[in-house]
């Protein structure tokens, strides 16, 4: 605790890039998951399709996804676009099933309810499907936001900024607290961006106010 705080500009600096690894990639896989998903929850196949996919690429290891994407790419190794690339694949990954998932949760006698008063496809998608759908995956994005924010860790063996030079520091010079301080703060911001993730869906669904998280 003692290194943390004599340390604490230092490190808020790593945190802050730590957030810009994490949080890039987890926006950019929301943009790619929720029409893709969407897409596969219309069709069969197309949801086999992309389960598979996504099982396969989310199986691949985070530090031999760091070293093969450079060159087929063109960007360097130590670039932090390397790390945002390779969190996105394993955000979308993570999304794009659960988007199906999500909607999957909505009732049947509701939707169909929206189709017998009149309402488009599209209208019916938007005011109800992926607001039903919400608290699903709501609970699944806080789950993909955690793991980005874990993650971002292993990029420090590759050079690239965040808390993970704590630990990478902390094993070089044999100094455990600087290792002890990086786990804290990563625990935090983890807690911190879980905590957010949850209000914002509690504030999307104001029907479900009242329910344990």
């Amino acid at each position: 605790m003692r290194y943390l705080l004599d340390n604490f500009d230092e490190i808020a600096g790593y945190a802050r890039t730590h957030l810009y690894l994490a949080l890039v990639p987890l926006l950019l896989g929301l943009a790619i998951a929720i029409p893709a998903g969407a897409l596969a929850h219309r069709a069969r196949w197309l949801r086999r399709v992309t389960t598979t996919a996504a099982s396969i690429a989310y199986t691949i290891p985070s530090l031999a996804l760091f070293v093969i994407l450079p060159p087929l790419l063109n960007i360097g190794v130590i670039d932090p676009l390397n790390v945002v690339i390779a969190l996105t694949i394993y955000s979308v990954a993570l999304l794009v099933t659960a988007v199906p998932t999500a909607l999957d949760s909505v009732p049947a006698d509701t939707l169909d309810a929206a189709d017998a008063i009149g309402y488009t496809r599209l209208r019916r998608v938007l005011t109800v499907d992926f607001p039903l759908a919400l608290p699903v995956f709501i609970a699944n994005l806080r789950v993909v936001a955690v793991t980005n924010i874990s993650m971002v860790t292993v990029g420090a063996l590759i050079g690239v900024g965040g808390l993970g030079k704590l630990f990478t520091q902390g094993y070089q010079r044999d100094y455990p607290d600087e290792i002890v301080a990086g786990i804290i703060v990563v625990l935090v911001l983890a807690l911190i961006v879980d905590r957010l993730l949850y209000v914002l869906g509690r504030f999307a669904t104001p029907w479900l106010k009242g329910r344990a998280a």
